[in-house]
């Protein structure tokens, strides 16, 4: 198994095995200031979300190959990043918005807002069948 993390220092995303061996940068380019992952190994996807100048959220390759940005427009400050693996969506949570919203993980399209509150800052979410769970700082 693999561990794959942020370094927000440096605007890395970064793996390495379990025990820490054969560390090595799979993206090292446009990224400023990435916050979360989520990694689909099945399908072999690498999601995260960027808070920097142009916040949105990310997709490639476990490799970091093929990078694209799923979503641009209408986020802020997008925190926590999930995966519902049974139905192929993407979640993320959004300090800025205060709003969790949803896409297919695959295209990108579909985009729902799943959740909509007031001052309420948004830190992770996470899905498991039927329920949505989140933290707010």
């Amino acid at each position: 198994g693999n561990i794959y993390w942020t370094d927000h220092g440096f605007n890395l995303i970064e793996v390495a095995r379990l025990n820490g061996s054969f560390r090595y940068v799979i993206i090292s380019q446009g990224l400023d200031q990435p916050r979360s992952i989520a990694v689909h190994p099945e399908k072999g996807y690498l999601f995260w979300t960027e808070w920097g100048q142009t916040p949105c959220i990310g997709k490639a390759h476990l490799d970091g190959s093929e990078k694209v940005v799923l979503v641009s427009l209408g986020v802020a400050w997008p925190n926590g990043i999930s995966i519902d693996y049974e139905e192929n969506r993407l979640y993320w949570c959004d300090a800025r918005t205060d709003k969790i919203e949803r896409i297919d993980l695959e295209s990108g399209g579909n985009r729902e807002i799943v959740l909509s509150g007031s001052n309420v800052d948004m830190f992770s979410v996470a899905v498991f069948g039927a329920y949505i769970y989140w933290s707010d700082r």
